[in-house]
C-alpha cells in the first residue's frame, strides 16, 4: 500500500507522438476518463507487467537450478547444512 505522500501527484512534462494522444483522447471519450488517468493506468500496467516478467524469470532460473541439483545428487562429502543450501538458493 502506498502512503499519502506517495499518492500525491507531481506534474511531469511529457511529449507523446500525435497518434498516441489521439488514441488517449478516444479512450477519454469512451470511458469518461481524463488523459492523466489513462496515462497513469497505462504506466502502472506496464510496470506491473515488467515486475511480473522479472519475477517469472527469477522463478524459472530457480526451478532450473533445483532441477539440476535433483538430477545430480550430492555425494556425502559434499553435503551442506540446510542453512547453507537455502542461502545458495
Amino acid at each position: 500500500m502506498h502512503s499519502l505522500a506517495q499518492l500525491q501527484k507531481q506534474q511531469v512534462g511529457l511529449r507523446l507522438p500525435v497518434y498516441l494522444v489521439e488514441q488517449i483522447d478516444e479512450f477519454t471519450k469512451e470511458y469518461n476518463l481524463n488523459r492523466t488517468d489513462i496515462i497513469i493506468e497505462s504506466i502502472k500496467s506496464y510496470i506491473e507487467k515488467q515486475e511480473a516478467e522479472e519475477f517469472y524469470k527469477s522463478f524459472d532460473a530457480s526451478c532450473k537450478e533445483l532441477k539440476e541439483i535433483l538430477d545430480n545428487p550430492i555425494k556425502a562429502d559434499e553435503l551442506q547444512t540446510i542453512e547453507e543450501f537455502l542461502d545458495e538458493l
